[in-house]
């Protein structure tokens, strides 16, 4: 069985991660580190009271707990901390934390090479299977249509706007069609028209009620086309969790997207 902490695992995402890795047969829960409820057992608190492991707000219990992969869903102001501290502990590390920009990319890539590629990382803007697969989707249809925009819609608690699968889906948009399309840019209200990324506008909506939702819309001759992804409950977040828990020993360095594990990278 493959070895398994967890970093911010009292959040609402880190708690179904731990319960998630306490059903599954092929991992074990060693380690849960937070902030909150130290000392504690986090069994009861994620519905699995057998499970014994106390929380500790101390990174060096992944070491002594000899974790071989620490998943992280904390916040984007300590995750860049996070996974420095795993590459330079030789801890593979997979980051479910949103935020993580292109800059921020290249410092893990530098830090994996600094460190002499002992551990590997991985990270998804979004670990629901739907959404990996509405973004390949509409990397298809970015070939056929050029002009698109995003509107992603989240909770209100969402610290970043736009979200960072939305600014993944533009980018890859980008880099897909021939030519970039450009919209009216005039707005009676500052801010209407949403953000503008290379010609992919993006629009975020933050509302009590929702969870995750993505609607990439392509306009053409007489036509639209809509694909929509919608996250009822985190749990979905979880098949995408553990698929990338159990993969990241076997892919070297930075791994960004569930694309390679869903065989959606060729």
């Amino acid at each position: 069985m493959i070895r398994v902490g967890v970093i911010g695992a009292c959040g609402k995402m880190g708690r179904m991660v731990c319960a998630a890795i306490a059903r599954d047969p092929e991992l074990i829960l060693v380690a849960a580190i937070d902030r909150e409820h130290i000392g504690q057992p986090i069994g009861p608190l994620v519905g699995y009271p057998d499970v014994k492991v106390p929380i500790s707000d101390e990174l060096d219990t992944v070491l002594q707990a000899e974790v071989e992969v620490v998943v992280d869903f904390t916040n984007p102001d300590s995750v860049m901390e996070n996974v420095g501290w795993a590459v330079g502990h030789a801890v593979h590390i997979v980051v479910g934390t949103t935020g993580v920009a292109d800059q921020q990319l290249e410092e893990i890539r530098g830090q994996l090479e600094s460190e002499g590629d002992e551990s590997n990382v991985f990270i998804a803007p979004n670990f629901a299977l739907g959404a990996a697969l509405a973004e390949r989707f509409a990397v298809e249809a970015a070939r056929y249509f050029p002009a698109v925009e995003i509107v992603e819609l989240h909770h209100d608690a969402k610290v970043d706007a736009p979200s960072g699968t939305a600014l993944h889906a533009a980018r890859r948009i980008v880099e897909e069609r021939g030519e970039a399309f450009r919209g009216p840019d005039a707005e009676s209200i500052e801010g209407a028209r949403g953000g503008d990324m290379e010609g992919v506008r993006i629009h975020s909506v933050r509302l009590p009620g929702l969870v995750a939702h993505e609607e990439i819309i392509f306009g053409g001759l007489g036509q639209t086309l809509t694909i929509r992804h919608d996250c009822m409950d985190r749990i979905s977040f979880m098949p995408g969790v553990l698929m990338a828990v159990k993969a990241v020993s076997t892919r070297p360095g930075l791994t960004v997207g569930l694309d390679a594990l869903l065989g959606l990278d060729g």
